[in-house]
């Protein structure tokens, strides 16, 4: 199984990295696009439908603005959909947090902070471990690092 990554534009690929960083990280494939909601709905339409068929095990959509991605998304698929809500000057991510966390009842997308490409790759990689040991042990593995890290902060 794989992670599918799309974003809104490709202004969103420094936000989205951390997240390629993350699945890079815990060795789990991934395949990125740039697709919007609003200037190619037919592209994500396609590529939304057809994601379980390539392997997809779970989809990240990264937006800003108005950040309808994840929602179109999902709307097109049953694969568990991760929103990641894009900074924005105009309101400071307010506005993609709202069209993201805002779906409507039977279309859910789970939904990370505000530039929080990180831990929509822990939360994708979660939902794959399900079915995959080797997945839960580098999670298992990777949490242990974290307490480590605050075990042994001396200030």
């Amino acid at each position: 199984m794989k992670i599918g990554v799309i974003m809104g534009s490709t202004s969103d690929l420094e936000v989205m990295q951390a997240a390629f960083d993350t699945l890079t990280e815990f060795g789990v494939e991934f395949e990125k696009r740039v697709i919007s909601a609003h200037r190619a709905p037919h592209l994500l339409c396609q590529w939304a439908e057809s994601a379980a068929d390539r392997g997809i095990g779970a989809i990240i959509a990264g937006a800003g603005g108005a950040a309808h991605l994840a929602g179109v998304t999902a709307a097109y698929t049953t694969l568990p959909v991760i929103g990641v809500p894009i900074y924005s000057k105009s309101f400071g991510g307010m506005d993609a947090l709202l069209a993201t966390v805002q779906m409507p009842s039977g279309i859910p997308v789970a939904t990370v902070a505000v530039n929080g490409a990180k831990n929509a790759a822990i939360l994708a990689i979660e939902i794959l471990a399900l079915q995959d040991a080797d997945l839960r042990q580098k999670l298992k593995e990777f949490r242990q690092k974290q307490t480590s890290k605050i075990e042994n902060t001396v200030i």
